[in-house]
């Protein structure tokens, strides 16, 4: 487990505009996790996600073996699993050493609720997700 600096946090989009003390709770809350690039963080069909925000590097969503989107600084993935509570729907890989803050399953519900500015951003990062798989398909 490694420790994030409060500061870090408050320069991610998923962060920004939010108090400095809501980000000092958020960091308190969360648990702090590096990964070496290369490692699978998820496997599509694993139960017991958790919620990963990316404090720092980079890694690959990979459905059915393809690599579909590379995420980065400030993005964030396993909400999905975690909210509705079923396996993972895709793979995540380490492409370069990975900083996260993660919440487990069980508590991401009430960290939702608690932090409704990050709430409020994930929506709107996922309404974007899904223009964009829209898009694909027409």
């Amino acid at each position: 487990m490694t420790t994030v600096p409060v500061e870090d946090l408050g320069r991610l989009a998923l962060f920004a505009d939010v108090p400095a003390d809501e980000i000092e709770a958020i960091a308190r809350s969360c648990d702090s996790e590096s990964f070496g690039e290369g490692e699978w963080i998820i496997r599509a069909g694993d139960d017991g996600s958790a919620l990963y925000m990316i404090v720092d590097g980079e890694a690959t969503i990979v459905i059915d073996g393809e690599d579909r989107r590379v995420l980065s600084k400030g993005s964030f993935f396993g909400e999905i699993s975690a909210l509705l509570d079923e396996p993972a729907s895709a793979s995540v890989v380490v492409r370069s050493p990975l900083s996260c803050l993660t919440v487990p399953s069980d508590e991401v519900e009430d960290f939702l609720l608690a932090h409704p500015l990050v709430m409020f951003r994930m929506l709107r990062a996922e309404a974007r997700r899904l223009q964009t798989a829209s898009a694909w398909r027409t």
